[in-house]
């Protein structure tokens, strides 16, 4: 766990971890680097793939069997017509026909989006991993280049250890010098 997470409380680390944060990776376009084709598909693919459309939808689906059943049972204010859509409910089955076609397209043109933002990831990612191979090249390089320097120092240093050892040595055999002058008699 990065020092981040066990900085954040558990509440905040799972409200990060469920946003998606996509359009902040650098290799994606956002904004006013989109057509409008694509900020369209954008807004479509939120829309339709929410639950608020999900409910809307069921609710516009019940109030349309609602209101007909009403129309076709009679009531005062349809005074036993047949309503405007009788069963099998042609008109509804036609709507929803052209609105599931209109959603495959809608939804094609999302997965579409979708890809692309995908490739402009891998892309990205892509160029990130060369260049993260370049740096590695680089490193082991330098590493390399180090570790000869270290080797050449260590036997530079065993030679100055050994010349010192030796002279050491050596510097204790000369004869002690002979004092001068008058208390040498």
């Amino acid at each position: 766990m990065s020092i981040v997470d066990q900085a954040l409380p558990e509440r905040e680390t799972k409200a990060r971890l469920k946003s998606s944060k996509w359009h902040l990776h650098p290799g994606v376009r956002t904004g006013d680097q989109l057509t409008l084709g694509e900020r369209a598909a954008d807004h479509m693919r939120n829309g339709m793939g929410s639950w608020t459309f999900v409910f809307l939808f069921l609710g516009a689906m019940v109030f349309w069997v609602a209101l007909n059943s009403v129309f076709k049972l009679g009531s005062p204010v349809s005074s036993g017509t047949k309503g405007f859509d009788p069963y099998p409910y042609i008109l509804l089955n036609l709507v929803l026909s052209t609105m599931a076609g209109l959603q495959a397209a809608a939804l094609l043109i999302a997965a579409k989006r979708a890809d692309a933002i995908s490739s402009e990831i891998a892309v990205h990612t892509l160029k990130n991993t060369e260049s993260d191979r370049e740096l590695l090249q680089e490193n082991t390089e330098l590493t390399r280049v180090v570790k000869t320097h270290t080797d050449l120092l260590e036997e530079l240093h065993a030679h100055v250890t050994a010349i010192s050892e030796h002279l050491g040595l050596t510097a204790g055999r000369f004869p002690p010098e002979q004092p001068r002058g008058p208390a040498a008699s």
